[in-house]
């Protein structure tokens, strides 16, 4: 499976959200100039976590984004979701009853195998991200990396 590239933008914009003082915020251009990142874009990807209820908006001179919710309750897949879609990546078309090598109905009757098998593996996924929360990812970071983020978007360590 390949996600967009916008995917790894949210996944670092929320944790580097994350790493900030409660009440700080970020603007899109701090995060896009962060990044190296194109701002019109990136605000458009920001808007669907704001509206997943990932992060919340504040608008004025002093505006921007910080995290909705308290880090260890953001999941990674909360994150993705957000901005993919919660569609699973595989579809089955049933090529199985096509073309010469087309099976009979009475042995299509059960879920294709391969078609199982994707599921599963498009599941185990979701439950691995599911798993992982921001606070989970901030764990992992030295706090010398923490102060870096804060005082390169907000000023303050």
């Amino acid at each position: 499976m390949k996600l967009p590239v916008s995917t790894e933008w949210v996944l670092h914009c929320a944790s580097s959200l994350a790493q900030l003082d409660a009440g700080s915020s970020a603007s899109t251009a701090q995060l896009a100039e962060y990044y190296d990142l194109p701002a019109a874009y990136l605000a458009k990807q920001l808007k669907a976590l704001v509206k997943a209820g990932v992060l919340a908006a504040t608008t004025g001179p002093r505006g921007g984004f910080r995290l909705a919710r308290p880090a260890a309750e953001i999941t990674l897949l909360q994150i993705v979701e957000a901005v993919d879609g919660a569609s699973a990546p595989y579809e089955c078309r049933e090529i199985r009853r096509q073309g010469r090598g087309a099976l009979p109905d009475e042995e299509c009757r059960r879920t294709c195998v391969l078609a199982e098998k994707m599921a599963d593996a498009h599941q185990a996924w979701r439950d691995s991200l599911t798993g992982v929360t921001l606070a989970d990812i901030l764990a992992t970071l030295t706090p010398s990396a923490m102060a870096r983020t804060r005082l390169r978007l907000t000023g303050t360590a």
